[in-house]
């Protein structure tokens, strides 16, 4: 005689909704706070400012490379949907636009990715999940250059150091990151090859009063991290 499935308790449902929302809240608050203080920001800062308990946090994260982790796997599924848009370009050019616009973005928007995938690399050095994205934009890259796209003389690595590049004005404040889409057009066209007809700028450059008040606003956010005792991120 079969016996009959057990009716879920009575509460289990909102519990289970309560700790997916906890867990959510979590990773949402340390993103931020790793974008300004590094993955070595307080853990007990998260809790707080996701309004849970530490033990919440432990819960969920027995350790901070637990934290930093699920942080890395969310980084990568976000990459994964850049390339299902790469793939769907019409030309491996429009792709390699796609990579860098998608990309430059994503740092910009969250500025704590480039210290989560350095953590990450130490946490578990072989584990590489990346490297068939490396050889994807590799492959775009190089059909890039055999249709006449892109000037001949720039490889994968050169791409992904310019992205990372314009991706970092996302470190230095709202003022600076705003400037990432016209420092990008700059980029593009730069890669393209002699003859290409220049496209128009994307956005404004910032006048020379903007550039000075940015500039010393970085510098009095870096005179307060030093008094509060934090560094600059990681």
């Amino acid at each position: 005689m079969t016996s009959s499935p057990r009716a879920p308790q009575e509460g289990s449902q909102p519990r289970r909704r309560d700790a997916r929302q906890n867990r959510e809240r979590l990773v949402t608050e340390a993103r931020a706070l790793f974008a300004t203080d590094g993955v070595d920001a307080s853990l007990e800062e998260i809790a707080r400012r996701a309004d849970v308990g530490v033990a919440t946090l432990y819960r969920n994260f027995p350790t901070r490379d637990d934290l930093v982790r699920a942080l890395y796997d969310l980084a990568l599924a976000e990459l994964a949907s850049v390339r299902g848009e790469m793939e769907a370009a019409a030309t491996a050019w429009d792709g390699v636009v796609i990579y860098t616009e998608r990309v430059a973005e994503w740092l910009v928007a969250d500025p704590s990715l480039p210290s989560i995938l350095k953590r990450m690399a130490l946490i578990d050095p072989a584990n590489r999940p990346a490297a068939q994205f490396d050889t994807f934009i590799a492959a775009l890259v190089t059909q890039a250059k055999k249709d006449g796209d892109l000037r001949p003389d720039v490889d994968a690595v050169d791409i992904a150091i310019l992205v990372t590049m314009v991706g970092s004005l996302g470190s230095l404040g709202e003022e600076y990151a705003g400037q990432w889409r016209r420092q990008l057009s700059i980029v593009l066209d730069g890669l393209r090859p002699a003859g290409y007809a220049r496209p128009k700028l994307a956005g404004r450059p910032l006048n020379a009063k903007e550039f000075r008040a940015t500039l010393h606003g970085l510098t009095r956010r870096a005179k307060r991290a030093g008094r509060s005792g934090h560094g600059p991120a990681a």
